[in-house]
C-alpha cells in the first residue's frame, strides 16, 4: 500500500515537473507566449503545444508511477484518475476561455496517456539484475 501511494505521489510530482519545465521553455523560446499566457488568449498553435505538454507530462507521470509501483497497475490507474479529478474543476472554471474540443481532448487523454507511459516504463527483472551483478563482480 505504501509503495502504491508513493507511486501516485511520484507520478504527480513527475507530471508537475515536466509541465512546469516545458511551460517555462515555451515562455522563453516562443515569442508572444509569455505575453498571452496571463490572459490565456492562446493561438491555435499554442493550444496544440499545450495539449502536447499535457500529453508529455502524462506519459512521464505514468512512467515514473510504474517504476515506483514495480509492476502494480492499480497505482498507475489511480494516478490517471487523480489527474482527471484534479483537472475537471480547473477546466470547468476555464470553460469559456477555450474551445470545447481543447477541454475534452485534455481531460480524456489524461488516463490513457498515463497508462501509455506505464507501458513504456522499462521493466527490470530483479533476478536478471542480480545475475548481472554477480557476473560483473566475479
Amino acid at each position: 500500500m505504501i509503495r502504491g501511494l508513493a507511486a501516485v505521489v511520484a507520478g504527480l510530482v513527475a507530471w508537475s515537473i515536466v509541465a512546469v519545465v516545458v511551460n517555462l521553455a515555451f515562455r522563453a523560446a516562443w515569442p508572444g507566449y509569455a505575453e498571452v499566457e496571463p490572459s490565456m488568449r492562446f493561438t491555435l498553435a499554442m493550444m496544440f503545444a499545450r495539449l502536447g505538454l499535457g500529453a508529455l507530462s502524462s506519459v512521464c507521470g505514468g512512467i515514473v508511477a510504474a517504476r515506483v509501483a514495480k509492476g502494480s497497475e492499480l497505482p498507475v490507474r489511480t494516478l490517471g484518475i487523480v489527474l482527471v479529478a484534479m483537472f475537471v474543476p480547473i477546466h470547468y472554471g476555464l470553460w469559456d476561455r477555450f474551445p470545447v474540443w481543447y477541454h475534452l481532448t485534455f481531460l480524456f487523454s489524461l488516463l490513457p496517456l498515463t497508462l501509455v507511459g506505464a507501458s513504456l516504463a522499462p521493466r527490470v527483472d530483479r533476478s536478471a539484475r542480480l545475475d548481472t551483478l554477480r557476473t560483473n563482480v566475479l
